[in-house]
């Protein structure tokens, strides 16, 4: 661990806080008219996937860690757990949900993913930024709804339901943000 004033800190860097690690999502440096400078910044944290916004002083130290990535590939579900292969030992690791951070949702079979160690031991997962997953079941589309800004609730093959454009039908393949879960688009 290195202790670092807080302006130093940028999106991507790991902290130790609140007896976790979190990588930092959004910085903000705020200089007002009056009094000090001081610092918004967004976690996430690795291991559960909750999200905390700290506004902290200017002058603050905080503590970083180094967080190691290593490839890995999402290979199957064996009832609550989650089977992972190290692409580079060839080692397969089991992650229960929690240790998915509500992610798990995004998982299918042969996704390519990071796993997360910080001082030898398996902090979690990181998604690719996009995956693109199955409508198994949503409200048929209207005719003419192509350009309109409603949406609908669609199932996907994972059992995650996310908002959906009015003309998105069910077989149809959509392309997702795994950092929020919202839709981009739909995949030919």
């Amino acid at each position: 661990m290195l202790e670092v004033t807080v302006t130093t800190v940028r999106p991507g860097n790991h902290l130790s806080m609140d007896r976790g690690v979190w990588e930092v999502v959004n910085y903000e440096h705020v200089k007002p008219g009056k009094g000090g400078a001081f610092v918004r910044i967004k976690l996430k944290n690795i291991q559960s996937g909750s999200v905390l916004e700290k506004t902290l002083d200017g002058d603050a130290k905080v503590s970083t860690v180094e967080v190691e990535e290593h490839p890995a590939q999402y290979l199957y579900r064996a009832g609550d757990k989650y089977v992972f292969m190290n692409l580079e030992t060839y080692e397969q690791t089991e992650l229960g949900a929690d240790g998915l951070g509500g992610e798990a949702g995004y998982l299918k079979p042969d996704v390519e993913v990071k796993f997360l160690e910080c001082e030898g031991k398996l902090m979690g997962v990181s998604l690719p930024i996009t995956v693109a997953l199955k409508v198994v079941e949503t409200p048929p589309g209207v005719k003419g709804d192509t350009v309109s800004r409603g949406t609908k609730q669609a199932t996907l093959e994972t059992g995650i339901k996310v908002n959906v454009p009015l003309f998105i039908n069910s077989g149809d393949m959509v392309k997702l943000d795994t950092r929020n879960g919202e839709y981009l688009e739909r995949v030919a």
